[in-house]
């Protein structure tokens, strides 16, 4: 097994309805992304995949969120653009473009601030 990850980034405004403290005022974030592939066998050039694919994919979905409001994109009009649902939604909207029969998506990294963050694995592990 090869686990092969890019790291990108994004910034966007969000706040959280309901919560009690300061992030339910509007405010801003500079997220960290890592996305990791799970690859079970390489490709005849040695590789589980190619990191130029793999960020082409990857940054199409990131420049979805990238400079907005996330609380305007439609998939947080029913719940928070926390860090963890953003994670899920990269790994939702990744998942299938990022699956052969060599490797898979395993997981997706958003990190707030250099000290905290979430790892989502997806809803069958």
């Amino acid at each position: 097994m090869f686990d092969i990850f890019i790291k990108t980034h994004f910034s966007g405004g969000h706040h959280l309805r309901e919560y009690p403290g300061n992030c339910e005022r509007p405010h801003g974030h500079n997220w960290k992304v890592k996305v990791t592939i799970r690859a079970r066998q390489l490709d005849k050039l040695g590789m589980g995949v190619d990191f130029k694919v793999l960020k082409q994919q990857v940054n199409a979905v990131v420049d979805e969120l990238d400079h907005h409001d996330l609380n305007e994109h439609p998939a947080f009009q029913d719940r928070n653009p926390s860090s963890e649902h953003i994670a899920q939604f990269l790994f939702d909207q990744l998942k299938e473009t990022l699956a052969t029969e060599r490797y898979q998506l395993h997981s997706v990294e958003v990190r707030e601030t250099d000290s905290s963050g979430v790892i989502y694995y997806g809803e069958s592990r």
